[in-house]
């Protein structure tokens, strides 16, 4: 069994496209860094304490140990600094400057665990390539609403894509989660498509609804 640490809407749209099914828990963590920590240790962290806060979630509502717990954690990161979500219309607007006709880096953090003991994590970094935009152009995204709850204040799979020049490497980690990556490790794990079953919880236990 698959279960997903994350409430991202975006990373539930990628595994279930690539046909996995799941179920969704909360994992509310502090996001706070501790100053100087390089992108991909911080991407990491993160992602393994969503990870851990997923399972313990999970197990407190009668979930297996043997079921996979994935969390995740996406930056964006400038001129050595990480940009994180924006607080409101202006850090937006201060992120969406400086990003402006310059090479960005995202990086994904990827953590698997269980209730067995076993845990792994690691990180994936695509260079995006981003436009030079007006001023115009960055207020008149901004009015859409999409660069509120996004790292670095856009979305490439929306209308953040007319941002970008270009990118080098995996899309589907700018997006927010890696999914070579994430296939390849769940395989190793032992979990492939047609082994997920189809899960809900009811009464804040899990069930079986169906397989595919």
């Amino acid at each position: 069994m698959l279960v997903l640490a994350s409430a991202s809407p975006r990373r539930a749209m990628l595994l279930e496209a690539e046909g996995f099914s799941f179920i969704r828990v909360e994992a509310d963590v502090s996001e706070v860094l501790p100053q100087g920590i390089s992108p991909e240790s911080a991407v990491k962290g993160l992602a393994l304490r969503k990870a851990q806060a997923g399972l313990n979630r999970w197990l407190n509502h009668g979930g297996s140990r043997e079921d996979i717990i994935l969390g995740a954690d996406t930056i964006v990161v400038l001129n050595q600094q990480i940009l994180g979500k924006p607080r409101d219309e202006e850090e937006a607007e201060a992120m969406l400057t400086a990003l402006s006709g310059q090479t960005h880096y995202v990086y994904t953090g990827v953590a698997l665990v269980n209730g067995a003991g076993r845990q792994e994590c690691g990180a994936v970094c695509t260079a995006v390539f981003f436009r030079s935009l007006t001023h115009e152009e960055i207020l008149e995204y901004i009015a859409t609403g999409e660069p509120v709850d996004k790292a670095g204040a856009y979305g490439i799979q929306g209308l953040g894509g007319h941002l970008v020049d270009h990118y080098e490497g995996s899309l589907s980690n700018v997006i927010g989660l890696p999914m070579e990556y994430v296939k390849e490790r769940l395989s190793v794990w032992g979990m492939g498509l047609g082994d997920i079953a189809l899960h809900e919880v009811k009464d804040g236990l899990p069930s079986v609804k169906g397989s595919t």
